[in-house]
């Protein structure tokens, strides 16, 4: 079983830029493309589908994300939370997906052999699965179809972190300090 993708991207960056004037996922990392792209491409490297959840006002990040390959859509409430974005999505996935790879659009330094280490715990029987590196827990976390009935439930923008403390979660150890590399200010950007 292959999860869908879920990449969040509908956050409003307030962190990088409180004026909003800067969508911090559009911003180029080192290696010169978006953030948002970046952390696409990684996904789609290893999984058929990715789900690209956007917000109303996205300021040309649908249109980078489309033009990848990714299957975006808006989330009219992602002024909510993330659990808003996240339910959007997986809604969106239904009924074919059966597990789901949730990622952040910030996030751009994640490796592929992380993503497909995430996948292949999923296809190996894991009900969730967490990167880790040097004993601490990171993102992405792959989920499977047992844990939709309180995905879908979720509210707020706490994300899922409550479930992960419900559940048995394997933790898959790689080498890749960028599952705890987010852009929330400028001076990420050139890390």
């Amino acid at each position: 079983m292959t999860p869908v993708g879920i990449l969040l991207a509908a956050g409003r960056g307030r962190r990088f830029d409180p004026s909003g004037a800067r969508n911090k996922l559009l911003q180029p990392v080192a290696a010169g493309e978006p953030v948002v792209v970046a952390s696409a491409r990684a996904m789609l490297a290893v999984l058929p589908k990715v789900v690209a959840v956007v917000a109303p006002d996205d300021g040309g990040v649908a249109d980078a994300l489309r033009a990848l390959g990714c299957d975006v859509t808006t989330c009219p409430d992602a002024d909510q939370g993330m659990a808003q974005s996240l339910v959007h999505a997986l809604r969106h996935s239904l009924p074919e997906a059966r597990g789901w790879l949730v990622a952040l659009g910030d996030m751009p330094h994640v490796r592929v052999s992380t993503i497909q280490a995430l996948a292949d715990a999923l296809a190996g029987g894991a009900v969730i699965a967490a990167p880790v590196c040097g004993g601490r827990r990171g993102n992405p976390v792959a989920f499977g179809a047992a844990c939709l009935p309180e995905l879908l439930a979720l509210s707020g923008d706490e994300g899922a972190r409550h479930i992960l403390k419900r559940h048995q979660v394997a933790e898959v150890a790689v080498d890749d300090p960028g599952i705890f590399q987010d852009i929330d200010q400028p001076s990420d950007l050139q890390r």
